[in-house]
């Protein structure tokens, strides 16, 4: 199973990306895709295109194109929930401390990562972040403990 994850502007600009990436690491998840990138307007469109139409869409937009971006795909089982549980609520505010966003974000708007919610969402959103040849395939020496 895998899941999309980008670290968004202000995480990058906050210099948050390596604590965030060996969140991932220790819980025992696979990066099998990493990259830095600028988001274009077309692939932020796309990324944010259920948010179509909602009062906040534009600020979005703009936000998720106002600087760098890492994107990853990460991969293992129930990789996912997992996911989803070590990033914490949407808002920063509400995010139980010991998570990504409970420690470093304290609002909705700069909530420092995006994450996948779902099957579906992982499989429409990855492909517009990466090839298909940007996945790598390989086994974590690991991963018989995990």
């Amino acid at each position: 199973m895998q899941t999309l994850v980008l670290v968004k502007p202000d995480g990058v600009l906050r210099l948050k990306i390596g604590e965030i990436i060996s969140r991932f690491e220790n819980k025992g998840i696979r990066i099998a895709g990493l990259k830095m990138i600028s988001v274009s307007k077309e692939m932020a469109e796309r990324h944010y295109a259920v948010h179509r139409g909602k009062p906040f869409y534009d600020s979005l937009i703009k936000y998720i194109m106002s600087g760098p971006v890492v994107a990853m795909v990460l991969e293992g089982k129930d990789v996912i929930d997992i996911t989803r549980k070590l990033v914490g609520a949407t808002n920063g505010a509400k995010a139980e401390p010991g998570t990504i966003r409970g420690d470093f974000s304290s609002s909705i708007d700069f909530n420092l990562i995006h994450a996948s919610d779902s099957i579906d969402s992982a499989n429409y959103e990855i492909p517009i972040f990466f090839k298909e040849s940007e996945i790598i395939n390989y086994e974590r020496v690991d991963k018989s403990w995990l």
